[in-house]
């Protein structure tokens, strides 16, 4: 028997009239959300700050739930309060109400998501919080619903039109709510003193984990210097440069400070009589250099500002103790 081929959707070409008509309700979907958005910044939620200090003051972890769209936003919410610097977890409200009410705790602060506040599906995890005393901050466009009026901190959505031609589809309420959930986690990471270095402890995987990396990850060090003296002769300063494979030369002094370096662009700049010369003559003396505990998304960015593919990197008394090229940020992802 031969199976039959799946259909296939007709190919269908869009006459220029039907284009335009497409374009214009992407620009008035977007047009609307961003006028939502721009009315919540004008109206900040009067109870934004208490709820951020009794995130910041809390002991356990930060408890989002919601149901349908406002649940998938509430997902993104509990990630972005986890990856910086805030523990939190996603409990889904028909699942709390069969057996998940166990993850939240006294020590916990519970942040629930209902647009319009009358979600039959929060009722056990919203009476839960009350029967233990949990704070509840609740997201809600409807001042005067069931969830708002129960809870503690009420971040009060302005009331706009959904975007959607029929106004039922979620579209600009929970883009409002996905605002409102990212300014929680900012503000939260600012009140922390939440640093780049924090970021990467949870974010280590990647090309965002390998953008926080520091220089001192990367670097080449001891050994494998092409370190010369200002008075090396030119053959010795070439034969460090070719040995050691990073096209430079870095000069330093007695006391192993940085003095200058050796670069491809300067052997062109002084041809003439080259090797009758010294390294500290056609150096250049105020070489740019990292420090180890530069990022290396940083060193990336001060080679590419200043087109070169290699930095000397110094301790805090400008000894030379390494070396990163840009191909080290590249076969780590950075670049």
């Amino acid at each position: 028997m031969v199976n039959a081929s799946p259909r296939r959707a007709p190919m269908i070409e869009l006459v220029k009239d039907a284009k335009a008509e497409i374009d214009q309700s992407a620009r008035r979907v977007l047009t609307m959300e961003a006028d939502a958005l721009r009315l919540l910044c004008d109206t900040i939620p009067a109870d934004f700050e208490a709820a951020v200090n009794a995130i910041l003051t809390a002991s356990g972890r930060v408890i989002v739930s919601g149901i349908g769209k406002s649940g998938h936003i509430g997902r993104k919410i509990s990630a972005t309060l986890t990856s910086t610097g805030t523990p939190s977890s996603f409990v889904h409200g028909a699942e709390a109400s069969h057996g998940d009410l166990g993850t939240l705790t006294r020590d916990d602060v519970c942040i629930m998501l209902s647009n319009s506040g009358e979600t039959v599906e929060l009722r056990d995890i919203l009476a839960y919080t009350q029967r233990f005393s949990i704070p509840l901050i609740a997201i809600s466009s409807r001042r005067n619903s069931t969830l708002m009026r129960a809870a503690d901190y009420r971040l009060l959505l302005p009331q706009v039109a959904e975007a959607c031609p029929n106004g039922m589809a979620p579209t600009t309420s929970t883009t409002l709510m996905l605002a409102l959930g990212d300014a929680l986690a900012v503000a939260l990471m600012e009140a922390r003193g939440f640093k780049p270095e924090h970021f990467h402890q949870f974010h280590p995987g990647g090309r965002l984990g390998a953008q926080m990396n520091k220089v001192s990850d990367l670097m080449h060090g001891d050994a494998e210097l092409p370190t010369v003296r200002p008075d090396t002769p030119m053959s010795d300063t070439l034969l460090a440069m070719t040995s050691k494979g990073f096209g430079i030369a870095i000069i330093v002094d007695d006391a192993g400070r940085l003095e200058g370096v050796v670069t491809d662009g300067d052997l062109r700049r002084n041809m003439t009589d080259l090797m009758a010369r010294t390294a500290g003559e056609i150096a250049t003396k105020t070489p740019i250099s990292v420090k180890a505990d530069t990022l290396v998304a940083q060193a990336l960015a001060l080679m590419n500002k200043r087109a070169i593919s290699v930095l000397p990197v110094v301790d805090n008394s400008d000894r030379a103790m390494g070396v990163i090229h840009m191909h080290d940020l590249l076969r780590a992802g950075v670049a």
